[in-house]
């Protein structure tokens, strides 16, 4: 099957991101990575159970912290881990993110992969107050140049600085000539550690397949290093038809415009 076929028969509140949880580790570095002080506001657009919020107030200090989620389960106990650590200052409020008012945020994390939600969001934060960090996860915002990356963190800054294309985009995130296999395990690896829980080892599976896209990007954008594919790449394509039923080669010399956020 297709990567995509294999992608949609996963639980799709898995792979919409609703029922991914980052570990505290990851809201940490994030939080380091953005700089989040206590003259900030921060907005957390699928706070899932509040973790982010409690830490953004009680380890950051921010001034303000505000959970968006549209499942009430998830508000509900986002509020009794509030309650339980006595936090004042954190605002949950259950709505879509779509009919959301952001616009008192001074630092967002924003991990959707829909593409319908990213594209109203983009509206959203480009009328946001000057100098506002929007951090996301694996994927940059589209179309638009990061300020700074310590992948799989990506932050931008409005007013956005626009990318030229996606080939520019590209190697701004991996901030590379060229991405060759050892690049894109790396950066793939990153990805892994950072949503995955400390005890629970490396996910390779999922490690594989984000190595893979991303070199597989970077060879259609015509930014991998040197024309012969890589033989780890070919392995690893090979294993995955083999042994999983998972074709990923068709994506080879494929239109990539959609193709960053696959996973």
């Amino acid at each position: 099957m297709k990567i995509e076929d294999y992608l949609a028969s996963l639980p799709q509140s898995i792979i919409s991101g609703q029922e991914v949880q980052l570990p505290d580790h990851a809201f940490r570095e994030i939080f380091r990575f953005a700089k989040l002080n206590e003259y900030d506001v921060f907005y957390h657009l699928g706070c899932g159970n509040g973790k982010g919020i409690a830490i953004a107030l009680e380890e950051f200090g921010a001034k303000k912290a505000v959970g968006i989620e549209n499942d009430k389960e998830k508000i509900s106990s986002a509020k009794k881990l509030l309650e339980e650590r006595k936090i004042l200052n954190g605002d949950l409020q259950c709505l879509d993110i779509l009919e959301s008012d952001i616009s008192e945020a001074t630092v967002i994390l924003f991990w959707f992969s829909e593409q319908k939600i990213i594209e109203e969001m983009m509206t959203k934060f480009s009328l946001l107050r000057k100098g506002c960090r929007i951090i996301t996860i694996w994927g940059p915002l589209p179309g638009v140049l990061p300020d700074k990356v310590d992948f799989p963190y990506i932050l931008n800054v409005v007013p956005f600085k626009k990318a030229s294309n996606l080939k520019e985009q590209l190697l701004s995130v991996f901030g590379t000539d060229c991405v060759d296999f050892v690049v894109a395990w790396e950066f793939a690896e990153r990805y892994t550690r950072a949503i995955g829980s400390p005890d629970a080892g490396n996910d390779r599976f999922l490690t594989i397949l984000q190595s893979l896209v991303i070199w597989i990007n970077a060879r259609n954008l015509g930014v991998a290093c040197g024309d012969e594919i890589p033989l780890p790449i070919k392995n690893y394509i090979s294993l995955l038809r083999t042994f999983f039923n998972i074709d990923v080669e068709y994506l080879l010399n494929e239109d990539t415009s959609n193709k960053m956020n696959l996973l």
